[in-house]
Order: structure tokens, then sequence, then C-alpha cells
């Protein structure tokens, strides 16, 4: 029987132990106190340390580093952007600016951010099993295939250069991982496939070493100006960033980005098989550490580990009521069969087992776009709604929170994912009618394209997209 939950698999493999100062609780003031011990917070702390090298810095964690979406994820430092592009652009045009643009600079930002991060690997010397592959969209019917000439076609438009995105024919598909019955695909440089644990806890290592106070097992409960209430007692402090991604609703309505509404956890499920035997490499390809996706609605992610493992994810169940949360990632067995039936169909050959199941929840807004944000007057910043495309942004909202704290303009500050107003998600139980139809309807529609083997998107997807705020 398969591990099920127990974080993750990436956590269970590198056995993480209690950062070595997790009991102390800051009794002077702080210089700066992050809620949240992810990526983003570890990011920030980072970099607000290299800059600041005089200050006092906690980071304070409810559970332990990389509990949360941070160790749980599908390992891909990815080009995407945590958003809508046409979002963006529609926002930055509101406001008297040229949107492409706008738009091209963040994808420039975040395909740079990926070499900073690595830089930043090597530096430290963190192992975090990082291995430059690109990533690989995959169709299996031509409506995927039409979806992919519309992805290259916006990439270009968003600031990717034409050879950073490539169209792959069946052939040069196969050469890249042979996926059965795929037609064709695109392939994007730059991204990284790694062991998102291990990044977690080399990052810790590093601050702890820079000086730097981890404080687990401590929940954040209310911030306010120059004060960080948690379940052990106040913390003074000069400067605060919230750093929970979709722990976010639990803090406050009081400050743009942290409001109750502004985001919802939403479930992404994984599985890894067993370590798979040479033959079988041999056959699928798949050694340049690409990340794999496919271009149905209710789409897959996937990486081959650097232990030769699948780890392969997707929705499942998506959504529970009233935002609850995933605690320690226990999968439903039809979320399982599910994420099984899905890696048989496309490598039908193998012959593979699970090993180990888990879950995370990730902060989605009502337009599925990310936000930066810090407010001078209270001292308080935030970063949020990520998407699933974390591992990179969260790395540049990092750098983008200490710009903003110092007080000057830079380049990063300016992008325009800072200050992005989302809205706000309908109240129960309209919310949760909405995301479980959305995902249905998306379920149904990749059902129903592929039986037909359709030439087109068809309307049913159009319509889900439409009810999501996203394009199909």
């Amino acid at each position: 029987m398969y591990k099920n939950g127990r974080i993750s698999h990436w956590m269970e493999q590198a056995d993480a132990k209690p950062a070595t100062n997790s009991d102390l609780l800051p009794e002077v003031k702080q210089n700066l106190v992050i809620a949240g011990a992810g990526l983003t917070g570890l990011w920030t702390a980072y970099y607000a340390k290299k800059r600041f090298p005089n200050w006092k810095i906690s980071i304070v964690e409810a559970q332990q580093v990389g509990y949360g979406a941070s160790g749980r994820n599908g390992g891909w430092m990815s080009t995407l952007l945590p958003g809508n592009g046409s979002v963006y652009a529609k926002a930055a045009k509101k406001a008297g600016k040229d949107g492409q643009a706008e738009v091209s600079k963040l994808q420039r930002a975040v395909i740079d951010s990926i070499y900073e991060a690595l830089d930043v690997m090597s530096a430290e010397g963190i192992d975090a099993d990082q291995k430059q592959g690109g990533q690989v969209l995959y169709a299996t019917i031509p409506a995927g295939l039409q979806r992919i000439a519309r992805a290259r076609k916006t990439a270009l438009t968003l600031g990717y250069r034409a050879h950073e995105v490539q169209i792959l024919n069946e052939d040069e598909l196969s050469k890249e991982v042979s996926v059965d019955k795929a037609i064709g695909g695109i392939k994007y440089s730059h991204t990284v496939s790694l062991d998102p644990a291990k990044l977690c806890l080399g990052l810790r290592d590093s601050l702890l070493a820079m000086g730097v106070s981890i404080v687990e097992r401590t929940r954040v409960e209310e911030i306010e100006k120059n004060l960080v209430k948690t379940d052990r007692g106040p913390i003074i402090t000069e400067h605060i960033v919230s750093a929970l991604e979709s722990y976010t609703p639990e803090i406050s309505d009081d400050f743009p980005g942290l409001g109750k509404s502004s985001l919802v956890p939403i479930n992404s499920s994984m599985i890894v098989t067993n370590q798979l035997p040479q033959d079988v490499w041999n056959g699928l390809g798949w050694n340049q550490g690409q990340g794999l996706m496919d271009s149905s609605h209710t789409f897959i992610y996937a990486q081959r580990t650097a232990d030769d493992r699948i780890a392969i994810g997707g929705r499942g169940s998506p959504y529970k009521f009233a935002s609850g949360f995933s605690g320690d990632g226990q999968v439903d067995s039809h979320t399982v069969k599910g994420l099984k039936d899905k890696l048989h169909t496309m490598f039908p050959s193998v012959d593979f087992a699970v090993e180990h199941t888990w879950r995370g929840t990730l902060g989605v807004t009502r337009d599925w776009c990310a936000g930066i944000f810090y407010d001078p007057l209270n001292q308080i910043g935030a970063a949020r709604g990520y998407a699933g495309h974390g591992i990179t942004s969260t790395h540049l909202a990092g750098k983008t929170l200490v710009d903003r704290i110092s007080g000057g303009q830079s380049e990063l500050s300016k992008l325009v994912w800072n200050d992005h107003d989302s809205g706000r998600w309908e109240p129960e139980p309209l919310r949760w009618v909405g995301i479980h139809t959305m995902y249905r309807l998306l379920g149904i529609a990749d059902d129903y394209e592929q039986k037909r083997n359709l030439d087109e998107t068809s309307l049913l997807a159009r319509f889900a997209g439409k009810i999501a705020g996203v394009a199909t």
C-alpha cells in the first residue's frame, strides 16, 4: 500500500528536521518579521539579509519549513507567468501604460529570475537535483494542437523570443518524451526541474548560517502595524511580510492582498511511482530534466525525478467548502485512480506502482493573477496568488518585496503585478458551486473532445473558462 499524505514524497525523502532555533520566539524588536516559511518567505528573508546584513530578521511558521505548497509541488522552476497576461495587460492599459510592453517586462523578469535563483543555489551550495531541460507541452488531438499553436503565438506577444518556444512535430516530440498517441507539442526553454523540499531546506540552512531566526510550530494569528501576534506571544517589528499564500485568508481584511475573500485554496494532488528500471527509460527518453504537461483543460504536470521515478500531479478534488485546507495531504482514492489512469494512458507499456500520494493547496485569486503589495504607512507587505507557478515567482516576489521595503523605485517595483487588484471571490455557497462546476465542465469537455477527436476547443470548455475568468 502506498504512503498517503505525510506532507509529500519530497519532504519524506528529505527527512526534514526542525530548524536549529525553531523554539526561540524573538524577545527584542525585529527589523523584519515574515509570516510563512515557504519559498516566498525564505527568498524574502534571503534578499533582505543580503541587503541589510545587520537587520534582525525572523520567519514565523505554523508548521515547519516547506510544509505548504512549497514542499509539495511538482518541482518546476517554470517560465510561465503567475497569471493571465491579458488581464495584466488590461490593468496596465487602464493605468495609461502600454499593456503588452508591461506584460513583456514581467515575462522577461520571470525568465531572468530562473537564472538568478540558480546562481544563488550555486553560491550557497544548495543541491536540489536541479536540471534545466525546458518544459514540454504535448497534444493527442487536433484541438490540443490548436491550443498549442495559440499558446506559442501568445507567448511571443508576452515577451518570449522565437527560439525560446518551439513547436514540435510528432517525431521531435518523441525524442523529448515518448508519450503514447501524442501528435505534436511545444517546448519552452529555461524551465528547471528540481526537488522542491531540498530547495526549501537548503535555503533554510543558508538563512540560519546568515543569522536569520526561523520559528516553527508557531501560528501567526494577527498582523497589525509593528506587531505580529502569534499563538505563543507577540513579536514587535519594524516591517512585516505576509508570505502565507493559500493560508492568507486566515489573517485579515484590513490590508490589500490579505483579505479573507482575496484568495481561495485550490487543491492539487500528486502521485510518485516506484523507481523505474533503465530499460523503461530507454524507451521513454525523458532524460534531459524536462517538465511534462498536456494540453487538456484539466491538465497534468510531471517530471522524471533524480532517482528515476515519475512524479505526476493534477487537480482531482479541487476545493473544500469554506476554503478548507489539505492538512498533511491525504488524497482520496478517486483522485489517486484518476492520476494512475492518466499515467497508464500516457505510457501504457510501463509497469509501475504508486509509492506515495499527497496533495497541497495553492492560492488562487478571482482573476488567477498574482499580486505583490507593500503599504509604506503600516510597513506591511504581502505576496500571493501564484496559481500553481510559484517556484520561480516566489523568487521574483521575494526580491521585489525587499525593493519595496527599501522604499526606492526599481525596475522590479514597477512590474505590472505590483498592487494588482484581482477582485474578490463570491461568498459561499456560490464559491463552492462555481469552482466545482468549472472543473466538472472542463473534465466533460476533455472527454468530449478526446472521443470525437475534435479540431477545435469545444464551446463547453470556453464557457467553463468564462466562469473561471480564464481563457481556454
